[in-house]
């Protein structure tokens, strides 16, 4: 298989694993989970939105012996009320963002930026963020989870 056919597929795994949504911890306000003691993912506890809603993301990972691309991906749970839906609260999870990893076992800073619809109010918010690896398996991408931590964090207007 040639090198453009696999980076595209890596490239749209990559898309889909950051578009999914994550599934939410209901037990702890932080919880982390790490396949490896070397390897760790954090969350700051303080996010931004900015006035056109775009909101950001930041912390740190470490990662060790990866053969495919990595990425360090986040996702936002909060509680919405929608009328079309019912007219209680619904928990909304949204992706937010994607940044490239490199697994190297050094300590690095993460951030990604997204604007996610519907807008979020500023306040308290649960985040989870991954470092996933694509390792290919013949010409299928499958992922790898590296470290994954939960975490809540205050949205704060810039």
């Amino acid at each position: 298989m040639s090198k453009r056919p696999a980076l595209a597929l890596a490239a749209g795994a990559a898309l889909f694993l950051l578009a999914a949504p994550a599934v939410p911890a209901a037990a702890a306000p932080h919880d982390t989970v790490a396949v490896d003691p070397q390897e760790s993912v954090t969350v700051d506890p303080t996010g931004r939105i900015a006035e056109d809603g775009t909101v950001t993301l930041t912390g740190t990972y470490r990662c060790v012996e990866n053969t495919g691309p990595a990425f360090v991906s986040a996702s936002v749970s909060h509680s919405s009320t929608s009328s079309s839906i019912s007219p209680s609260s619904v928990t909304v999870v949204q992706g937010v963002g994607g940044t490239i990893a490199v697994c190297d076992g050094a300590k690095h800073r993460w951030e990604n930026t997204s604007t996610p619809s519907p807008a979020i109010a500023p306040g308290k918010v649960s985040v989870e963020a991954t470092v996933t690896e694509l390792r290919f398996h013949g010409i299928l991408p499958l992922p790898r989870f590296h470290a994954v931590q939960r975490h809540e964090v205050t949205l704060k207007k810039d």
